[in-house]
C-alpha cells in the first residue's frame, strides 16, 4: 500500500514486444498526463522514459497537502488508511489507463499496453535514494538507447538539481559531485549491475 510522506520507485514495462513510445509526441503526452494525474498526490523526484519501459521516483504528499489541492480526496478524509492508500494507487492506475486508451486510439491497437500491475518499491534510506536516482539516469546507457547519459532527452538528469535543490544538496552535496557520481558509475558498469540487483531484486 502507498503511504503518505514516503518515497517510491515506480516502474513498468511494455506488454510483450510492444513499445510505450513510438515517436516524440508520445513521450510528451505521457509527461503531460503524468502531471495531470500524479502532481496532485506526489512530488516528482526523478524519472526516465525509454521506448519499452520507464522509471519514476516520487514522494507521496501529506494528507493535508493532497486534500488542499484535490477536491475529490476530501471525501476520504474520515475513512481509514487502507481506503486512502487505494485512492493513491488508483490515481496511478488511472494515469496508465488514460495513456493506454489514447495510445490505442492513435495507433489502432487493442488491449493492455503495460504489464499488468505497475511495480512499486518503498525507498527507505537516503543512501538507497541516491543510488536509485543514479541508476535511473544511467538506464538508457545500460539498455543501449544512447552512449552517454547526458545525451538522453527523456530523463530528469538535467532538471533534477533545479527541481529538487534541497534534496539534491542532501544526497549529492554539490553539482560537481552529482555529475561525477553518474560518470563514475557509467565507467564502472560492474558496480552499476550491482546497483541494479539491489534496486530491482530486493
Amino acid at each position: 500500500m502507498l503511504q503518505f510522506n514516503t518515497y517510491y520507485h515506480i516502474y513498468n514495462h511494455a506488454n510483450g514486444d510492444d513499445t510505450l513510445f513510438r515517436e516524440k509526441r508520445n513521450y510528451n503526452y505521457f509527461l503531460k498526463k503524468y502531471h495531470q494525474h500524479i502532481d496532485p498526490i506526489a512530488e516528482c523526484v526523478a524519472w526516465c522514459l525509454m521506448s519499452n519501459h520507464f522509471h519514476l521516483v516520487i514522494k507521496i504528499k501529506s494528507e493535508e497537502e493532497i486534500a488542499s489541492t484535490l477536491e475529490k480526496f476530501k471525501g476520504l478524509e474520515k475513512l481509514e488508511f487502507k481506503a486512502k492508500s487505494a485512492f493513491l494507487s488508483k490515481q496511478l492506475a488511472n494515469f496508465f489507463s488514460c495513456y493506454t486508451q489514447s495510445f490505442n486510439k492513435v495507433y489502432k491497437r487493442r488491449g493492455s499496453l503495460f504489464i499488468k500491475n505497475f511495480k512499486r518499491k518503498e525507498v527507505i534510506t537516503t543512501e538507497y535514494l541516491t543510488k536509485l536516482i543514479v541508476y535511473i539516469h544511467l538506464n538508457p546507457v545500460k539498455h543501449g538507447f544512447c552512449s552517454h547519459f547526458e545525451d538522453w532527452k527523456w530523463t530528469s538528469f538535467h532538471s533534477f538539481w533545479c527541481c529538487n535543490p534541497s534534496l539534491a544538496l542532501i544526497l549529492f552535496v554539490s553539482k560537481k559531485q552529482y555529475k561525477n557520481m553518474h560518470l563514475e558509475k557509467q565507467l564502472h558498469f560492474l558496480e552499476y549491475s550491482q546497483i541494479e540487483n539491489e534496486i530491482l531484486n530486493c
